[in-house]
């Protein structure tokens, strides 16, 4: 008869070891199986913390694009209201210097009218003059004639003329006009 109690002994202590084996693979196995999961931890820890480092410099750059958009927004739209002004104000002048240039045209037109009405005037005027040196000569003919008598006969004019030669003091000037 076999030693049945031994064989189970036997048959326990192969399942003991098999099972210590079992075991202990799966304890190697837990064990590497943990490290590599801890080791990937820590990677991905690592890749966490320099994930967040560059949110955080991304998120700092883009605070400081912020502020420099802005920034640029504030002074282009100061720069579009001091352009808005500058042509209001370029306008005004403008409108002003056309006004200005207006009243100098409608003076220079003014003027040329009284210029050619001082010019005919002056024209009316030599005219005049003219006919009155012919007249003042005629005169002077016909005084010089009755000169001419009274000195051929008693009394002549020289003895009532103070003046010896009389003369006309203003000479006329030639005047040519373009208009």
């Amino acid at each position: 008869r076999p030693d049945l109690a031994a064989a189970l002994r036997e048959l326990r202590a192969q399942y003991e070891a098999l099972a210590a084996r079992n075991l202990q693979a799966a304890e190697d196995w837990y064990r590497a199986r943990c490290a590599r999961l801890h080791e990937r931890a820590a990677r991905s820890q690592e890749a966490v913390r320099a994930s967040r480092r560059e949110a955080g410099e991304c998120r700092r750059q883009l605070q400081a694009r912020l502020a420099e958009m802005e920034s640029l927004r504030g002074a282009h739209q100061s720069l579009e209201r001091q352009l808005q002004e500058l042509e209001e104000r370029h306008s005004a002048e403008a409108a002003g210097l056309q006004d200005t240039i207006g009243q100098l045209e409608d003076d220079l037109r003014n003027t040329k009218n009284e210029m050619a009405r001082h010019l005919r005037e002056y024209q009316d005027l030599l005219n005049v003059k003219m006919a009155l040196d012919i007249e003042i000569a005629a005169y002077r003919k016909l005084l010089e004639g009755e000169e001419n008598l009274f000195s051929t006969g008693s009394v002549g004019l020289s003895a009532l003329n103070p003046l010896p030669n009389p003369t006309y003091p203003f000479q006329p000037r030639g005047f040519s006009s373009s208009t």
